[in-house]
């Protein structure tokens, strides 16, 4: 079977998603783990956005070693040399460069004729072939543009030295009948097209993304590009788990292949969710919690039988591991052991041991720790950044017939204690408030949210805020079975994370692109 190659641009077009900022090492830790599980090529960033996104591209170039990383350009030179530099020390560099073709992009956004518009693409894929050996080149909003001239882009771009020529539907206004068309006609009509790759890249505005990419793949395609949990502008992109799963599942019907470790998909899928702070939906295929549950009486009866009467994917296809071990407070350190080596988790004795203390608590306030308890227990890591401010203590008074007040005692780096008393419209609100005043920062709260990590009355929440002071912004993650503690350690982190960003030079300005 022909293979088709994975472009991720989590780290690019999915940090355009709506209150998403990851910082350098999150980037890292993402490009790395999307490394495992074996992308091909990974779109790290827009260098030319600010120092700090052309900062983090380099680290993401150094850090990996099996896949090609992309640096995103307009057509523009100082683009051009902001990817050059960005991508020094890579082992597989490459450089994407786009333009917009569609007539309303030509007459509102560029301004520019037909003969303009392929001048200046032309001008800048030759400026690029002085420096880089792959060049991928995308048409913008090519779903839009009329099919004569996007060959007649196409032929420029093979013939300015493009490797790869991406067709995005920019706008995710195709259905998989027009999009499969497009591949169609510049495989039948662009001289020398067999030279260079063709890619796909797809929007999910009207829900088609995969639908689309999938067209592509069969008339021609041989690269798709996606992200992790289908994340990006608007309403996202295609998803990649969702592109490698179809095709594993049917190769008789496409009868083409990724090259993915796909047990390292649902790995994959918790660490962008947890670093972006975008909840997986529980009916998301492939990666949601509820891909592979089953309640109806009748689906269960089936599965009892046979499996495949209900599943078409096995949950060990994609890195789940289903089990019946049912820990709680009463639980040894021997069962604890087998539970982290069944969920995939193999440390050392310390970490064990650390890892089951942890597990203790835990268990003390709650009847039952389910396998998502465990992996966000292990999975919760301090923070990357300096810890300027640490949760000690909260206490929160509040009835329903008078004003909600908090105490917090907030120990500072320098190893002062501060204890201050606030009230608020809420619990929530009086705690922050009383962070306000220890801190002494003042932010703006953009975003505030909470999910539970497992089910039950008593279940862990994990609290999800972003702060934002002047132009800069950072969210933070907490998580507790008191969803209060979890609200205040949110909001530590965030602010800690934010103090650090404020003293960073460089600050990227996120801008929407392809």
């Amino acid at each position: 079977m022909r293979k088709i190659y994975i472009f991720d641009t989590t780290l690019r077009d999915g940090e355009q998603s709506p209150g998403v900022n990851l910082n350098t090492k999150e980037k890292v830790e993402i490009a790395l783990q999307l490394e495992k599980l074996g992308v091909d090529r990974i779109e790290a960033g827009f260098p030319a956005a600010s120092p700090g996104d052309l900062a983090a591209v380099n680290a993401v170039a150094r850090a990996v070693k099996n896949a090609t990383i992309i640096g995103l350009s307009r057509s523009r030179e100082q683009d051009i040399d902001a990817v050059r530099e960005a991508l020094q020390g890579a082992q597989d560099p490459c450089i994407h460069l786009f333009l917009a073709t569609s007539p309303i992009h030509r007459k509102h956004k560029l301004r520019m004729e037909k003969e303009q518009v392929l001048e200046t693409a032309e001008r800048a894929i030759r400026y690029a072939k002085q420096y880089f050996d792959k060049i991928e080149f995308s048409p913008e909003d090519a779903g839009r543009t009329e099919l004569d001239f996007l060959c007649q882009v196409t032929d420029m771009a093979i013939k300015a030295g493009a490797t790869v020529v991406n067709i995005p539907d920019t706008v995710g206004y195709m259905n998989p009948q027009e999009f499969g068309n497009i591949f169609k006609t510049l495989k039948e009509n662009v001289p020398n097209i067999e030279t260079i790759q063709l890619s796909a890249h797809c929007h999910d505005d009207l829900g088609m993304a995969t639908a689309n990419a999938l067209a592509a793949i069969m008339n021609g395609a041989d690269q798709v590009e996606g992200t992790i949990n289908g994340i990006g502008e608007r309403a996202g992109n295609t998803a990649i788990e969702e592109i490698a799963m179809a095709l594993a599942t049917r190769p008789d019907f496409f009868g083409a292949q990724t090259t993915l470790n796909l047990k390292e998909i649902a790995k994959t899928s918790r660490l962008v969710s947890k670093l972006t702070g975008m909840v997986v939906p529980g009916n998301k295929a492939i990666v949601g919690v509820n891909a592979f549950a089953h309640e109806s009486g009748i689906h269960q009866d089936g599965m009892l039988k046979e499996k495949t009467t209900y599943e078409i994917i096995s949950p060990d296809t994609i890195g789940l591991k289903e089990s019946k071990l049912v820990l709680g407070k009463h639980s040894g350190r021997h069962a604890f052991r087998e539970k982290l080596i069944d969920l995939g988790y193999e440390l050392e004795e310390e970490a064990v041991n650390a890892a089951f203390a942890k597990f203790k608590d835990l268990a003390d306030r709650k009847k039952t720790v389910s396998d998502e308890d465990i992996r966000a227990m292990l999975e919760e890591k301090l923070i990357d950044t300096p810890e300027v401010f640490s949760l000690e203590t909260i206490q929160v008074s509040y009835g329903n017939q008078s004003t909600p007040s908090a105490s917090v005692r907030i120990r500072k780096a320098e190893g002062e204690v501060a204890e201050e008393v606030a009230i608020g419209n809420g619990s929530v609100d009086a705690i922050y408030n009383a962070i306000d005043k220890v801190t002494q920062e003042t932010v703006e709260l953009e975003d505030y949210s909470i999910k539970s990590v497992s089910q039950g009355k008593d279940a862990q929440g994990e609290v999800h805020v972003v702060l934002k002071q002047d132009e800069v912004s950072a969210q933070g993650r907490g998580l507790s079975t008191d969803i209060l503690e979890a609200s205040a350690r949110a909001y530590i982190d965030a602010l800690n994370r934010l103090i650090d960003k404020r003293k960073s030079p460089g600050r990227r300005d996120k801008m929407s692109l392809i």
